[in-house]
C-alpha cells in the first residue's frame, strides 16, 4: 500500500470517527431540550466513566470473572485522591504514577 493510501486511509479513518459525533450537535444545537432528557443526558458520562472502570478491574481471562489486583490497587489511592480533590488533572496524574509503581515493582 502507498503512502498515499494509507494518509487517505486515515482521513477517512478520522471523518467516519467524526461525524457521529458532532452531527448529534448540529440538530439538537438550535432545539430546546425538555428537562426530562437534559438530566436523563448529564448521567450518560458517569455511566460511560463507571463501565469503563468496571470493565478494567475485572479479569475475564478465565472461564469465570476474577479482580484484576494491580488494576484493583492502582484503583484505590486513585478513588482516593479523586474523591479529596475532585482535581481530574491530579486524579489522572495519581493514578499514572500509581499503575506505574505496580507495574515497576511487579
Amino acid at each position: 500500500m502507498s503512502s498515499t493510501a494509507i494518509i487517505w486511509t486515515i482521513l477517512g479513518c478520522a471523518v467516519v470517527t467524526w461525524l457521529p459525533r458532532i452531527i448529534p450537535f448540529f440538530f439538537v444545537r438550535s432545539v430546546k431540550l425538555p428537562e426530562v432528557v437534559l438530566k436523563w443526558l448529564s448521567f450518560i458520562p458517569i455511566c460511560i466513566l463507571s463501565a469503563l472502570v468496571v470493565e478494567n478491574l475485572l479479569n475475564t481471562d478465565h472461564s469465570y470473572v476474577t479482580l484484576d489486583w494491580p488494576v484493583f490497587t492502582t484503583f484505590i489511592p486513585t478513588l482516593i485522591i479523586a474523591i479529596w480533590t475532585k482535581s481530574l488533572s491530579t486524579t489522572v496524574i495519581v493514578g499514572v504514577i500509581s499503575m506505574a509503581t505496580i507495574r515497576f515493582l511487579l
